[in-house]
């Protein structure tokens, strides 16, 4: 499926970069930085939709493509719908980045804003999608969708031949699930790292479990990291996958903006630079690490860049 994703993608999207610098302070002095921000909509998640959307337009007319976000992926299958020539209809809740709101707009989707947090806004939209017989294109559910998001992976594995970890943020689950099966076809155990929200703990709860845990709420301003609800699937699947999962504060994320911004100039919104700041943080400690061992290659990626005005308030604080 990874090979059959890059060929759909290919004819609309560009490689992006990977940026090499280095940590001061940090465990891991230079780290490798997978730049999705440059990509259209300003976030990875622009794979996934171009290769779900073109898959079920091949089985059949598509008449209307639903999708429910926090912003990125409604924007994703906005663009996407766009490119094929499918209306788009996109859920989001209500007091959303107005960044994302703005996108969507912008790409002609029709924008419904709904419920408190993702978990109302995919109810809405699936009640929507089954009454009006129109394609609900589920992030966290699409196989597709983690297909695309694997050629993020196959990608590292081109351009970092000797990476030996690869730290991902994880919201629900469909990127890192993409990556590590790409990662996993390397002869080389690569370690991956996932890593979430500490105010938005779900995944995390569930991986450490093994059973599927809710939480009351994700009240977090990493908006791409806030799920609440965790399908048993994906628990499932992060567990065969992931070698080990940490939380990033909200404090630790917005630093991780900052450092990366001054470093680089690559402007992160929080769910896009919480990877960055597991590793400034020290990151995950290796089971193998012993004295002397040189500090491993590192590849983080930094997975969107549409920073709402709130957060843009927060670092100038």
């Amino acid at each position: 499926m990874i090979a059959a994703a890059r060929v759909a993608i290919a004819p609309y999207l560009d490689r992006t970069p990977v940026v090499r610098v280095d940590a001061a302070g940090a465990p891991v002095r230079t780290i490798y930085l997978k730049n999705e921000t440059v990509l259209p909509t300003g976030s990875f998640k622009v794979r996934g939709a171009i290769h779900a959307l073109k898959a079920a337009c091949s089985h059949g007319a598509v008449t209307e493509a639903v999708a429910a976000s926090t912003g990125n992926h409604g924007a994703a299958v906005a663009y996407a719908g766009k490119l094929l020539g499918v209306p788009a209809r996109i859920f989001l809740p209500e007091q959303s980045n107005p960044v994302k709101a703005g996108r969507i707009r912008e790409l002609g989707a029709v924008l419904v804003e709904t419920g408190r947090d993702l978990t109302d806004a995919i109810d809405a939209a699936e009640e929507y999608a089954t009454s009006a017989g129109a394609f609900f294109l589920h992030d966290a559910s699409s196989p597709e969708v983690p297909a695309g998001a694997a050629t993020i992976g196959a990608e590292i594995l081109e351009d970092v031949p000797d990476v030996e970890e690869v730290y991902v943020p994880m919201g629900d689950t469909a990127l890192i699930r993409g990556v590590a099966s790409a990662l996993r076809l390397s002869s080389r155990h690569i370690r991956i790292v996932g890593v979430v929200a500490e105010a938005a703990p779900a995944y995390y709860l569930s991986w450490k479990s093994g059973q599927v845990k809710e939480t009351a709420t994700a009240d977090t301003i990493a908006d791409g990291l806030a799920v609440r609800r965790p399908l048993a699937p994906n628990v499932a699947a992060i567990r065969e996958l992931v070698d080990h999962v940490i939380t990033v504060s909200e404090r630790q994320m917005l630093e991780a903006i900052a450092w990366m911004r001054a470093a680089t100039g690559i402007l992160a919104e929080p769910s896009g630079a919480a990877s960055v700041a597991a590793v400034i943080a020290g990151g995950a400690a290796r089971p193998d690490t012993a004295s002397g061992r040189a500090a491993p290659v590192t590849v983080a990626l930094v997975t969107g860049g549409n920073i709402s005005p709130e957060v843009e308030r927060q670092l100038a604080i």
